[in-house]
């Protein structure tokens, strides 16, 4: 850009890139940003992050404005970004349509007609090609320049950092949640056939309960973190009671309730956020929103959120699940049975997000069910509702 007020916009808006990027440690809201800044910056019409699956070796379009809905997979060499990739030179296509280099494919399958491209390889501190920018169309129709080219190479290396940051963050929460899995298998894995779908399924139900009810993600995300917990305290049950198939005798009853008194003290005194909503949930997940519920008999909103949250998504999940004392239950059967129980055992409106929620939560009872792929359904059917987030 020629005029002094565009280049100091320009700079204005560099400076914010790396202010917002380096605040956002979550891969999938920190590659949205950069996508929406790049675009803004370079003043083009649409920017795609293609990330490298350390797998297969393809780019897939973890971002991509226009196609939020559809995911693109480019083989190593081919298109304009996965050449980017394999020379690891940044490309820059005055005329698209006239140049070999690019393929048509997915502007007929969108009806989209890209004139111009710029792409950029994206690589890590190991000099590693991690993915690429690709920018489309120029917004006042002209050819991205050479200063576009160094623009984004600036952005490009300011990005890699943050995105190769954000990727060993989500191993670190990966393993912390499979740590998670495992020490609540020891407590679930005595009375359940199917114990980790059990706990995933909890996981997810938790996560899109709360994101319904209004929740910002990141308290949700603590949830989902610490529902699986909601009964360790079994592991100091006996398995003449836990396993017992047939109906519980009065003292048996009451020696199985303690589990949650147990839970409470296993994870008393935590330091985390996740683990000491875990104990909440430990404590609480048995209380009824009537008062008549175990340990402590509490009611209303003195059951903690979480604890009335992940008692419709345990509830909900025992019941569709089979147990050494019942068969499973359809998804329809037992939404039946949580709608009949708001007010009762559970909270009104903890059950209105169920509701909301429930066309995408049964979809878990089917083969093969994707637990990422409802999620993100979910999600955006929630976004597209305009559900309004609580304010803490």
């Amino acid at each position: 850009m020629s005029s002094a007020f565009d280049a100091e916009k320009r700079l204005q808006l560099l400076i914010r890139f790396g202010n917002e990027i380096a605040h956002e440690p979550r891969l999938d809201k920190l590659v949205s940003l950069i996508g929406e800044q790049v675009r803004e910056i370079l003043n083009a019409d649409r920017c795609t992050v293609f990330l490298k699956d350390l797998k297969s070796g393809e780019l897939w379009s973890f971002f991509a404005q226009g196609l939020e809905r559809q995911e693109i997979r480019i083989p190593g060499g081919k298109g304009v970004a996965g050449l980017a990739a394999q020379s690891g030179d940044i490309i820059n296509i005055g005329d698209a349509y006239s140049d070999p280099r690019f393929t048509m494919d997915i502007d007929k399958v969108t009806g989209y007609r890209t004139r111009n491209i710029l792409a950029l390889p994206l690589r890590d501190n190991r000099r590693g090609i991690i993915g690429v920018f690709e920018v489309l169309n120029k917004r006042d129709r002209t050819d991205f320049t050479e200063e576009d080219e160094g623009i984004l190479q600036l952005l490009g290396a300011v990005a890699a950092n943050a995105i190769e940051n954000a990727r060993l963050y989500e191993n670190l929460k990966s393993a912390q949640l499979e740590t998670i899995y495992r020490l609540a298998m020891t407590a679930e894995y005595r009375d359940q056939q199917d114990t980790a779908k059990h706990l995933r399924n909890i996981s997810v139900l938790s996560y899109l309960l709360s994101r319904a009810m209004g929740l910002p993600a990141d308290d949700a995300e603590v949830i989902k973190l610490a529902s699986p917990l909601h009964d360790i305290g079994k592991v100091a049950l006996p398995d003449a009671i836990l396993l017992k198939p047939g109906r519980l005798t009065g003292p048996e009853y009451e020696e199985m309730k303690k589990h949650t008194v147990y839970g409470a003290r296993i994870l008393t005194d935590a330091q985390s956020a996740f683990l000491r909503a875990a104990y909440r949930v430990a404590a609480g997940h048995h209380e009824k929103y009537d008062g008549t519920g175990y340990p402590d008999g509490i009611k209303g909103d003195d059951i903690p959120l979480e604890a009335r949250i992940v008692s419709v998504a345990d509830v909900f999940d025992a019941l569709c699940m089979p147990r050494v004392y019942k068969k499973a239950w359809s998804a329809d059967e037992a939404f039946k049975h949580i709608t009949s129980e708001a007010g009762r055992a559970f909270d009104p409106a903890v059950v209105d997000a169920f509701v909301t929620v429930f066309p995408y939560a049964r979809k878990l009872y089917e083969p093969e069910a994707n637990l990422d792929e409802i999620t993100r359904k979910a999600e955006y059917m929630l976004a597209s509702a305009g559900k309004k987030v609580k304010q803490a």
